[in-house]
């Protein structure tokens, strides 16, 4: 079930903007229902699949920089990932 998630969500959010992608805690715990070790599992294999696509992956109060701008990832935001066009 999380993988297929984890799959159709990433998915959504690529058509969308291919360039940055956020997952927020409303978003997996509250609408999708996700339990705490299912949160955990749907972020590791998203950072995977992101990580191997070459974005730049982000999560928990880490900082980063997007646009010429430097920025912590939020409370309510589980992963921020963008595409690394180096």
């Amino acid at each position: 079930m999380v993988k297929q998630l984890c799959t159709m969500l990433l998915d959504s959010k690529m058509a969308e903007n291919e360039n940055f992608i956020r997952f927020t805690f409303y978003e997996l715990r509250v609408k999708n229902n996700l339990s705490e070790k299912q949160t955990d599992e749907f972020l590791r294999l998203c950072m995977t699949y992101l990580e191997n696509k070459g974005y730049e992956v982000y999560v928990g109060n880490t900082r980063y920089s997007y646009n010429n701008a430097t920025q912590n990832v939020q409370p309510n935001e589980l992963l921020i990932a963008f595409k690394n066009d180096k």
